[in-house]
């Protein structure tokens, strides 16, 4: 909580990556985004537009790139880790998991949501080869994308519509936060992520904290039953 600052955007440097902010001029997305960061620039946010990610279209696709090799395995044992350190669970792996969603399929409504992505990664054996390569590949454009990119200009952070750069901060293993931002003309919400290397979560906390607390965007939904 400590990290819950109002001035959390003040003298920060925040870049706004190209391929993200692509809305049509007079739509909804556009005129807010661009109120958006107009008024982190009056919170005293120093913006630098206009940044180019190396392989951003590479890190984009997520059917080419090699992250659906590396997912899955990396799931498994990544998720398999985490409920076995846990000091209480019903479950305690991926395999119970998917147990516990056929045990109880109506309710996880599993003919509808299914769960094919546990079930790849349940089928894998730990990180082989492919895998291996998959991670070391991402690894490097990682390295050479956004990583390069926000220690060159010094950023604190990048901001980018919804979760469109969830991929991107994904491989690299780096933190993001999301924020309400708006809704489009069916008031359907959208939102702004903050996203940062790793280790950035405190400035990350102050940013979104920040920017919550000067818009108020969020509304409560109403939906008709």
């Amino acid at each position: 909580m400590q990290f819950l600052q109002l001035d959390g955007l003040k003298g920060k440097r925040i870049g706004v990556p190209n391929g993200f902010f692509n809305f049509p001029n007079r739509t909804v997305q556009h005129t807010v985004y661009q109120q958006h960061l107009d008024t982190m620039r009056k919170q005293g946010a120093i913006l630098i537009e206009n940044l180019d990610i190396d392989n951003l279209d590479t890190l984009m696709d997520n059917l080419n790139n090699g992250e659906q090799i590396a997912l899955p395995a990396e799931f498994k044992l990544s998720l398999n880790s985490y409920l076995s350190d846990l000091s209480y669970s019903p479950v305690r792996s991926l395999a119970e998991i998917i147990a516990f969603n056929n045990a109880h399929h109506i309710e996880e409504k599993l003919k509808e949501i299914r769960q094919i992505i546990f079930l790849a990664a349940e089928n894998t054996t730990g990180l082989g080869a492919p895998a291996r390569a998959a991670v070391r590949r991402l690894s490097k454009m990682s390295a050479n994308g956004l990583e390069k990119l926000m220690k060159e200009h010094k950023l604190d952070a990048v901001v980018t519509p919804n979760a469109d750069a969830s991929s991107v901060l994904a491989i690299g293993g780096m933190p993001g936060i999301s924020v309400p931002a708006g809704h489009g003309k069916m008031g359907v919400p959208f939102g702004l992520c903050f996203g940062g290397l790793r280790g950035y979560e405190p400035r990350l906390i102050e940013m979104a904290y920040a920017f919550e607390q000067i818009t108020k965007a969020r509304k409560a939904p109403m939906f008709m039953a």
